[in-house]
């Protein structure tokens, strides 16, 4: 089985998503991408937060966007 098999296989698992189908959050180790369809693709793109750099983009828009903001009105 190769990555991409594995990586579709992930993908497919319920056990791997979690919220409402419009707000999904997808969680697999196993899964190589950080970037994932989400579970309705017409919805654009969700993390993958088994993944550190899922996590670090997370993080990032949660930090980044209110200090843009910020320093924009200061």
């Amino acid at each position: 089985m190769n990555q991409q098999d594995i990586d579709t296989e992930e993908w497919n698992n319920p056990d791997n998503w979690s919220g409402p189908a419009w707000l999904c959050f997808y969680f697999s180790k196993q899964d190589s991408r950080t970037w994932v369809p989400k579970r309705i693709p017409s919805l654009g793109w969700t993390l993958n937060l088994g993944k550190n750099a899922g996590v670090f983009w997370l993080t990032g828009f949660l930090l980044g966007i209110p200090l843009a903001v910020a320093a924009v009105l200061l």
